[in-house]
């Protein structure tokens, strides 16, 4: 059973304990079969109650065991969550020192996540300034900011000045072959 699931659903079920599982399956982007599977484990561990409503509807009500329980997942999601922003921002540091060592000053980020955001502030008190942010996913030039920066198209590439990309989604799969975007290979660095 995915702890993430279960602590979503402990969420949802807490927010509105007459949800429809069909709902359930929209709000959390999984099937509805799948819910049904997670409702009934976490009835069988006794982490909630179903009560029967008019017209074929549940009402689900989450135990003190199921309190607890999700207290408990919760907490091992902030630890994680905590453990692996703490790596990320371990390897900015490490990629910055390396950066400066290289004399690079104007950094382009590529990616406008949370990852992205982590770049940013981590360049606070360094001789890195940041000239821009991709947003690889746009076709066109953005008209919002990222902290005072422009997000640009991977097309605007080539008219900003930079000294090294620095991409920061993990997700990013593009960001793997830089040379399809005219991008020069010695200057692309990863997290």
């Amino acid at each position: 059973m995915n702890d993430n699931i279960s602590l979503r659903l402990f969420d949802e079920i807490e927010r509105e304990p007459r949800i429809s599982q069909r709902v359930l399956a929209d709000r959390l982007g999984i099937a509805v079969g799948l819910v049904n599977s997670y409702i009934k484990r976490l009835y069988q561990k006794g982490y909630i109650k179903l009560t029967s409503l008019p017209r074929n509807r549940l009402k689900y009500i989450i135990t003190p065991t199921g309190f607890a329980e999700k207290a408990r997942l919760t907490y091992d999601y902030i630890r994680l969550s905590i453990t692996y922003y703490r790596d990320r921002r371990q390897r900015i540091e490490r990629t910055y020192a390396s950066m400066i060592a290289k004399g690079i000053n104007n950094v382009l980020l590529w990616g406008d996540g949370e990852i992205a955001e982590l770049c940013y502030i981590s360049t606070r008190g360094l001789p890195i300034n940041i000239v821009g942010v991709i947003d690889y996913k746009k076709d066109k030039k953005i008209e919002n900011d990222f902290f005072g920066h422009h997000v640009f198209s991977i097309d605007d590439c080539n008219s900003i000045g930079y000294d090294a990309v620095l991409v920061t989604s993990v997700e990013d799969e593009t960001g793997k072959n830089p040379a399809r975007f005219n991008i020069d290979i010695d200057k692309i660095y990863y997290l």
